[in-house]
Parts: structure tokens; sequence; C-alpha cells
């Protein structure tokens, strides 16, 4: 673990267990290191990055006009497999979300995991996998995959194979971007006033 915790330190990346699948993980702030995982996972540009937290209060500290009762939908879920979309403030680079106005966060529900973002602060952690490909499962075959280009912590045992669900709560309505293990029913059921885009 202290190696990989130097890894990032130092403007690295390392595969890391979410719940769900294995995340390519790097500092956050590093523009650097976030460009590193871009090359690495051949990533498109545009296509904004994750902030990975360990805590609400970092929600907090990275969004603006949060939605009443966010804190009631953080207790119910995470960590755990939600990806939330909020409005972004002025402490989120552009190399984050790509200039977008908005930006998402995720708490893995991983120890191990948690406890190396709560250490260095806000951490990228896109899919292990290159660009295009099915999310990372097997640590033995990422490593592969990436050539031996990166190095991390092996957990195949803990993960359910199945990606985060993504709710975008930056706008008027509510729309679920991608359907993972949480559906709309389940959300609703904690936040009943949200206006959901195409409500189920």
């Amino acid at each position: 673990m202290d190696d990989l915790r130097e890894i990032l330190a130092n403007g690295g990346a390392v595969v890391l267990p979410t719940e769900t699948v294995y995340g390519l993980f790097a500092k956050a702030l590093d523009k650097e290191a976030v460009q590193h995982v871009y090359d690495l996972k051949n990533r498109p540009l545009d296509k904004a990055m994750n902030l990975n937290v360990a805590d609400f209060e970092t929600i907090m500290a990275y969004s603006q006009n949060q939605p009443y009762d966010l804190k009631k939908l953080y207790d119910t879920f995470l960590p755990g497999p939600l990806t939330i979309i909020l409005q972004a403030n002025h402490q989120v680079p552009s190399w984050i979300n790509s200039g977008l106005p908005t930006v998402g966060f995720r708490v893995p529900n991983h120890p191990k995991t948690l406890e190396i973002i709560k250490e260095l602060g806000p951490l990228i952690g896109p899919s292990a996998n290159l660009s295009g490909q099915d999310s990372g499962k097997v640590f033995k075959d990422i490593v592969k995959q990436f050539g031996g280009q990166v190095t991390g912590l092996e957990d195949n045992a803990a993960l359910t194979g199945l990606d985060s669900t993504i709710v975008d709560l930056s706008g008027d309505q509510a729309k679920i971007l991608r359907q993972g293990a949480i559906t709309q029913e389940q959300i609703l059921q904690v936040l009943p006033q949200l206006n959901f885009e195409n409500r189920q």
C-alpha cells in the first residue's frame, strides 16, 4: 500500500478496486497526473473525469447549488455504486470536467481505496480499461492490457462487475445518465421531491 501512495503522490497512476470494477486512479488536482491517465486509456480529452472523494464535505467543497436533501441521498447510497453529477464551482480545474459547468462525484465503497482517497485528496478514477473497451474486472487482465505500465491493489473477490448508476442533479430535472446498480425508483424513495426527466 505504501508504494501505491508514493506512486500517486509523485503524479503516477495506480489500479484500485471499487465495489463495482477496478479504476485507474491519479491525483485529481495534478494536471500532469490526469493527463497521464488520459494518455494511458487513450481517452478523448473532451470526456470529463469524475472526482473520487471520501466524504460529503468534499462534495460540498467542489460543487454549488446543490439540490435539497443531497445529504440524505449521500447517507443512503454512499459510499456505493452511485455517481452524482452536480454544478461545479471554481475549485474544479478545467482538466477534470473538460471546462463543463458540471462535475461528477464518486465515493467508492472499498475501505483501502477510501483510505487512500482520504489521505491524498480527490482522485480521478475512471474504469481501468482502454477507452471503448469493457470495464476492468480482473486485475491481471488490466495489467496486461496496459502493457505493464500500471500496478495496483488486487482484490477481485470484492467486485460486483456492475458499473455505478450515474444521476445528473445539476439542472431543474434529474436524469439517469447510466443505469447501474441503483435504480431511479430507489432514489425517489429517498428523495420523492426530485423531478426526473423520465419519471418511472
